[in-house]
């Protein structure tokens, strides 16, 4: 069998191997399709009857890489015909019949078709480089996807290494011992108080892992995320990590609207053990767990409070550290409540440009309204809530009763017999 020699074959598959961080095996079936690709462009260029080639045209030749030798070969499986109407899938029985004489028409037979490497060209081998390159990249798009995928909501260790527009570049290792690849901050997704200086380390959350065949990082990760937190506080509190201790809610304004509001996280714990107390374990002595968590954050100030299964109590200690007198849940279904405090804790209660009093509505999942609570009207109140609920139950009263008219005549117009429409 001929074959077109390659000086160096195994010396350039170990380089690519190991410059690219692909195995061996893709980087031989990369090679493979590429010089598929360049055959094919040889044999368009040898295309003197100008027929059309379409898509699958080529499906029938594979290329035989020999890497001990160095070269390659092109085969090409083609069907014994009595009647020869396409060369390059068929063959005739005589021809096969000079090397096998048991071969009888319909059976299929490999060949040898690879060209002289004068014929190759320069052209075709043009296309395998490019081609080449191309199949390389792919393969590294899809060895991140498959070695990130499980690591989506995973927290990694990443290095600054360029910016582009407003986005962050940065490499992340997966931490199996495979070298970085490149992942991007966008702007949305970083802290204003981190300084993003070339080769500067960070902790990231891993959001996304893009899907697409697109150009640049696959990768998105996040230092805005929520999830950040939660494996800081999970990585800082044994109590957490040994299950003792959960974080049942996370609500979290890492960029917040205003550059006059500062990030700000309040995080709900809970145990189902009587002696332990989950806001310390948290916390820590004298704030040291706690700070260890701003500190990673630059500065971002988080409050821990205790879940309760109670709406009232929950919705109090979510509005810390602010004093609340009284929470009255208007109206359950639609989880509106309206929280009483004094005077001088109103201020506190809402928040900076209302940050305070929006955090702990995302937290609880509650509409919270801060109400004053010396000037509150509860006989008012109530009132307007019940001229509420009233409306909204004549409302749901008569889209009941639309539907119903609805169906019935859907139902009418069901049970009209063809030869009872007029014509």
């Amino acid at each position: 069998m001929s074959m077109v020699s390659i000086p160096g074959l195994k010396d350039l598959i170990e380089n690519i191997s190991r410059e690219q961080n692909l195995p061996k095996h893709s980087v031989q079936e990369a090679l493979r399709e590429a010089l598929i690709k360049g055959y094919e462009r040889y044999r368009r260029a040898q295309n003197f009857d100008k027929r059309i080639f379409d898509e699958e045209y080529f499906d029938n030749f594979e290329v035989e890489l020999d890497v001990e030798y160095g070269g390659f070969r092109v085969l090409a499986t083609k069907t014994i015909a009595d009647v020869v109407g396409e060369p390059d899938h068929q063959i005739a029985l005589s021809d096969v019949q000079e090397f096998e004489a048991d071969a009888q028409i319909g059976n299929e037979v490999i060949l040898d078709v690879t060209p002289d490497k004068q014929e190759f060209g320069r052209m075709a081998a043009m296309q395998t480089k490019q081609v080449l390159a191309q199949k390389l990249r792919d393969r590294q798009r899809q060895m991140i996807q498959e070695e990130f995928q499980d690591l989506e909501g995973a927290v990694l260790q990443a290095r600054v290494l360029r910016f582009e527009r407003q986005s962050v570049i940065m490499s992340v290792n997966s931490g199996f011992g495979q070298p970085e690849v490149e992942a991007e901050l966008p702007k949305r997704e970083q802290l204003p108080n981190d300084n993003y200086r070339a080769n500067a380390t960070f902790k990231v959350f891993l959001k996304k892992v893009s899907t697409g065949q697109q150009r640049g990082p696959q990768l998105m990760v996040s230092r805005a995320d929520a999830g950040l937190v939660v494996y800081l506080f999970d990585n800082e509190v044994p109590e957490i990590e040994d299950e003792v201790v959960r974080i049942v809610a996370v609500a979290r304004e890492a960029n917040p609207p205003s550059r006059y509001v500062g990030p700000r996280t309040k995080i709900a714990v809970d145990t189902l053990e009587r002696d332990v107390d989950p806001v310390g374990a948290c916390i820590g002595a004298r704030g040291s767990r706690i700070q260890v968590v701003v500190n990673e954050l630059r500065g971002e100030k988080i409050d821990v409070i205790r879940w309760s299964p109670d709406p009232s109590t929950y919705i109090s200690n979510a509005l810390s550290p602010a004093r609340v007198d009284e929470v009255r849940l208007m109206n359950t279904d639609n989880r509106q409540t309206h929280v009483l405090v004094a005077e001088d804790q109103l201020s506190l209660a809402i928040g900076k440009e209302g940050q305070n009093v929006r955090l702990a509505a995302r937290l609880t999942g509650w509409k919270i309204d801060i109400k004053d609570r010396d000037k509150y009207d509860r006989e008012a109140e109530d009132a307007k809530f019940a001229q509420l609920a009233a409306q909204y139950q004549a409302q749901a009263e008569q889209e009941e009763e639309y539907d119903e008219d609805e169906e019935q005549e859907y139902l009418q117009i069901e049970e009209i017999e063809p030869t009872d429409i007029p014509v």
